[in-house]
């Protein structure tokens, strides 16, 4: 067999039939995914291997288990496929001044049923432009940007003014409030409530989306006793369960304070308000395809940034 340099290799379609393999689990069933036979898949990682004179797949076990050496080459082509296709978006929209896709990463904090509407009013449009949204909470809002995952955020409760390249104006401020659920022990408890008496009580958080690292955490006692959530609706229904205490966004809370299925309780530290902020890629000199415009433009309006954080005239505090 003759032996190819990395580069012959390293094409965009050998990258995915790679992938294609991690992700089935063994070459017979990547191979029935991409249509070949099993053996003309086999030939293919082995002229990669070899090209680059490393295993990148263990054949111990019936199942195909990427190396060390595999998982490194995964994730960079991971990244060079993602960097391609970026190139291709660009180069769509310098001819049709249209993303050929457009990705928007939404804060869990975020009204979901405001950015269906908006996502209503944009495809309404018909478009050529394939319209994508993440899930995202805390720093994963803003890293999904920063990483090129996203074209814009919605939600962000990060100082994004050192950052180059990244533009950001101001969504709106929400205040966060202390609730539990009336049949919960804190909601009798004699106020405002100290931080020792809040830490012998499990706490509902919501996870830091960010894929690498631990993320941040907000409102958590050291030693305490802690239900993770992936989002704020999914926290809300915790506390609304009396499966712990902890700081809603007082928009999001105050449907359920008027009809009194949380009880809101005063708490000895400083009341918690968080600044948040849409932000996107300055483009690097290039000007915005016409879905970002769009957005920006839906954005602008105070009405819409104010349905977003569900923001009105908040509720008095039950005592």
């Amino acid at each position: 067999m003759t032996v190819q340099s990395p580069r012959d290799v390293l094409s965009p379609e050998a990258l995915t039939l790679l992938q294609a393999i991690a992700q089935a689990g063994s070459f017979a069933a990547a191979a029935r995914q991409l249509g070949v036979v099993p053996s003309a898949l086999t030939y293919r990682v082995r002229q990669i291997e070899e090209a680059l004179d490393v295993l990148l797949f263990d054949r111990s076990a019936r199942q195909a288990r990427p190396t060390e050496a595999g998982r490194e080459l995964l994730r960079e082509g991971e990244r060079l496929l993602a960097e391609m296709e970026a190139v291709a978006n660009r180069v769509r929209r310098v001819a049709t001044g249209w993303e050929s896709q457009f990705t928007v990463a939404v804060d869990s904090i975020i009204a979901q049923p405001v950015i269906m509407e908006l996502c209503a009013d944009f495809l309404a449009l018909r478009p050529p432009t394939r319209l994508r949204l993440r899930d995202e909470t805390l720093s994963g809002t803003l890293q999904a940007l920063t990483s090129g995952m996203a074209d814009l955020a919605i939600g962000v409760g990060l100082d994004t003014s050192t950052l180059a390249g990244i533009v950001h104006q101001p969504l709106g401020r929400v205040a966060f409030v202390y609730a539990v659920a009336p049949h919960h022990p804190l909601a009798t408890a004699p106020e405002p409530l100290g931080d020792e008496l809040i830490q012998r009580h499990r706490a509902v958080a919501v996870a830091d989306s960010v894929p690498v690292g631990g993320g941040i955490t907000v409102g958590l006692l050291a030693g305490q006793d802690v239900l993770t959530v992936s989002t704020m609706d999914a926290k809300l229904d915790a506390q609304l369960r009396g499966l712990g205490g902890g700081f809603l966004p007082e928009p999001l809370a105050r449907p359920y304070i008027e009809s009194g299925r949380l009880v809101v309780r005063a708490v000895q530290r400083p009341s918690r308000e968080a600044p948040l902020s849409y932000a996107w890629r300055s483009g690097r000199g290039v000007a915005a395809g016409r879905a970002l415009q769009w957005w920006l433009q839906r954005l602008d309006q105070p009405a819409t940034r104010a349905a977003l954080l569900r923001l009105g005239q908040p509720v008095a505090r039950r005592v």
